[in-house]
């Protein structure tokens, strides 16, 4: 077992509220002992705590517990009156910078269970597109991408050659109509989409693209788009070091 397994397993007794706020939690001897690793990863695994402020060590007072059970801030629904005002990702307050999106791997897979919270069967075919976004050549974000595979192999009306969410990376990019969502001209009929925003520790593939170990501390932001019945059309992991701000505009 690692430090990033020792620190989900403890994510999820918080958030279940098995580990009450201020109690406190094992020493690092004995919460190697109980997980049966070395101090040096149960010391690790309570770092990663810390920084993702769930937990809080203080000399004589060992690691305890900062945060309480899991709560869902639900901030309200918005519907922008004219959906071709959307703007497309880029750097934010003065200077900018020079930013470029790359995709860098397409591929087919199946969805694991861990996508089952998404509404994604287990072992369902998918295709899954990585983007990395840098400014000034520094990788500030990861982007993944994964949907259906009958979703991704649809193309716009009219529309001759390889589905676009199936182009392989260095294929030209396509583009939709001016004033048009990609949802639209593929022909997904979106109906809403739930965004999920959470701090904890990266996965390897967003790790890789930010040249950060795995397990770093990160903003996760999780996009779900669904039809009427509530089916998943894509889903979107945007992941960020926390030392970045996350940032968005609703407008009307």
């Amino acid at each position: 077992m690692n430090a990033n397994a020792i620190v989900a397993d403890i994510r999820k007794g918080i958030a279940a509220g098995e580990y009450a706020y201020g109690a406190r939690l094992p020493s690092v001897r004995d919460l190697a002992e109980q997980y049966g690793v070395s101090q040096q990863t149960a010391a690790a695994a309570y770092a990663v705590l810390t920084a993702l402020g769930l937990t809080r060590t203080a000399p004589g007072s060992g690691t305890t517990v900062a945060a309480g059970p899991s709560a869902d801030a639900y901030l309200g629904t918005y519907a922008p009156p004219d959906l071709s005002q959307g703007e497309a990702w880029k750097p934010n307050g003065a200077g900018g910078g020079d930013a470029v999106e790359e995709t860098y791997l397409v591929r087919q897979s199946t969805a694991p269970a861990a996508w089952a919270a998404w509404g994604l069967t287990e072992g369902a075919d998918i295709v899954e597109r990585h983007r990395v976004r840098r400014i000034d050549g520094i990788p500030v974000q990861h982007k993944l991408t994964v949907m259906p595979y009958d979703i991704a192999s649809r193309r716009p009306e009219g529309y001759e050659g390889v589905p676009p969410m199936l182009a392989p990376v260095g294929a030209p990019p396509l583009q939709p109509p001016h004033g048009m969502r990609a949802a639209d001209w593929l022909g997904w009929n979106v109906a809403r989409t739930e965004c999920q925003i959470t701090a904890e520790p990266m996965d390897l593939a967003a790790a890789e693209a930010l040249s950060m170990a795995e397990g770093s501390p990160g903003f996760r932001v999780v996009s779900i788009a669904r039809t009427e019945n509530g089916e998943p059309l894509f889903v979107t992991v945007t992941t960020a070091p926390l030392h970045h701000r996350v940032t968005m505009e609703i407008r009307g």
